[in-house]
């Protein structure tokens, strides 16, 4: 019998020993039944004793149950303790005595919510005991044999086990424990201060159910139950380790909770979110041509702007495309942008082209009227872009080879708007090349300025191209 116990405890020494991966079902209510072997701890030598259990647990909080049973059993010893003749050696010298015990326990899983496909626990109680001895030896010199004993006795349990998941609502129960008895009486047989007890292996059944869905153990915002379908670790609040618990990232950011870098970008979702405001979900949040992480660990340009040095170039086409610095407008320091560089044609990388040859102009006649190409406007507007500057520096350097030139310059506009509104645009037009050219240094009286309006077209305004070239500025030499 002992080798036996022994053989039982070992192997569920064994069973307890071996890894979990992921969390134990939680339940709110299990039942199942035990056959629990016993060995008697008496005055006596102990005999094969049992008890049959049946038993339901109530789950008070993810590490407590209650459990509450009751069973039949028989508590079997052998009379060793009276000295016996020969003329009865072959007398029965087995006690035996019929156990119906009522008990409850508090069952406490410390590492529930770490495992999954075992529960280990301990458990501990009180209850109480029928006893009705049935059988004694054929011949005893102890007076207590004279007559059966019978009655009631309260008992204390305790011992650990584990539960082993067999499918998703049957389970296998395993343990070992102990009870004493707050009586002698279960072997007929009475020593002062000595108390009946036994030691016990149970293999039992139990057949979950009353799945409970409102336990959230790592407090993450997700509940047990929808991280057991899933993949996350319900005793973990951010499974990944990027830094995001692992609510917040199935109900808020719609990240993969269970990969630390869901858009596969180099940066893990927690430094998206919180560092970079960068998407977690996109890899290029600012749709640049570099991905988020390129921008923060290699090139150091920000992931939000897709112009980090405000050249008009994206950073992606800077590094990948012209091989100029997205951290640097003007990359070859030849005082024009990058930007300007790529739309005219001239290398960014290259300060020699930034300035254009100046050609010597002859100077046009007088009354000689020439439209300046590329000084055109967007509609109602008489701002002077970079791009018409360049078409403005020719003229420039005529003006100031020739200082005695003296010109008109007039402003033109299309159609579109009244024809007031019109002449004063294109006065303020005219008004802004004249600043333009007396900001370089030419004297302004030998510049006067007139707006036509729209009433000297040089092609349709019936098309957009027409009255592009419309809203035009004229230049006509008057000395």
């Amino acid at each position: 019998m002992k080798k036996a116990v022994y053989l039982f405890v070992f192997t569920l020494l064994l069973i307890v020993s071996s890894n979990g991966y992921s969390q134990f079902k939680d339940y709110s209510i299990k039942g199942g039944v035990q056959f629990n072997p016993l060995m008697p701890f008496s005055e006596f030598d102990s005999k094969f004793s049992f008890i049959g259990r049946g038993f339901v647990d109530f789950e008070l909080t993810n590490t407590l149950a209650l459990e509450l049973g009751a069973g039949y059993g028989q508590y079997v010893t052998e009379d060793n303790f009276n000295p016996h003749g020969t003329a009865v050696v072959d007398h029965d010298k087995e006690v035996k005595a019929n156990l119906i015990p009522i008990d409850a326990r508090l069952k406490i899983t410390p590492w529930s919510g770490t495992k999954s496909s075992w529960n280990p626990y301990f458990y501990i109680g009180a209850g109480l005991l029928n006893f009705d001895v049935t059988e004694t030896p054929d011949v005893t010199v102890s007076p207590q044999y004279s007559e059966l004993q019978s009655g009631w006795t309260g008992f204390v349990p305790a011992g650990i086990g584990t539960e082993i998941k067999l499918s998703k609502n049957v389970l296998l129960d395993l343990h070992v424990g102990a009870s004493y008895t707050f009586t002698d009486l279960l072997n007929n047989f009475v020593i002062e201060d000595y108390k009946d007890s036994w030691l016990q292996g149970g293999l039992g059944i139990a057949f979950a159910g009353g799945e409970d869905c409102t336990i959230d153990t790592d407090k993450d915002g997700l509940t047990d139950c929808v991280e057991e379908k899933g993949c996350t670790n319900p005793a973990i609040a951010d499974t990944d380790g990027d830094g995001l618990n692992d609510g917040s990232e199935v109900n808020t950011y719609k990240t993969d909770a269970c990969n630390k870098d869901t858009d596969a970008d180099g940066l893990i979702d927690g430094m998206e979110v919180n560092t970079y405001n960068t998407n977690p979900l996109k890899t290029d949040t600012d749709a640049d041509g570099l991905t988020d992480s390129d921008e923060v660990n290699n090139y150091r340009t920000d992931p939000l702007d897709s112009d980090s040095d405000n050249d008009e170039l994206m950073d992606g086409a800077e590094v990948k495309t012209h091989k100029t610095n997205p951290l640097n407008p003007d990359t070859d320091a030849g005082s024009v942008f990058d930007g300007i560089e790529v739309a005219r044609g001239t290398d960014p990388l290259n300060p020699a082209d930034d300035v254009p040859e100046v050609k010597k102009e002859e100077p046009i006649k007088v009354g000689q009227v020439i439209t300046l190409e590329g000084i055109n406007f967007a509609t109602n507007s008489a701002e002077i872009s970079s791009l018409a500057e360049d078409k403005l520096e020719s003229a420039l350097n005529a003006m100031k080879e020739y200082p005695n030139l003296e010109v008109e310059i007039s402003g033109h506009t299309d159609n579109t708007g009244g024809r007031a509104h019109n002449m004063r645009l294109s006065e303020r037009r005219a008004e802004s090349v004249k600043d333009w050219f007396v900001s370089k240094g030419i004297d302004a009286s030998r510049i006067t300025t007139t707006g036509y309006g729209p009433d000297q077209p040089i092609d349709t305004n019936d098309t957009e191209e027409g009255r592009f070239k419309n809203r035009r500025i004229d230049f006509k030499r008057t000395k």
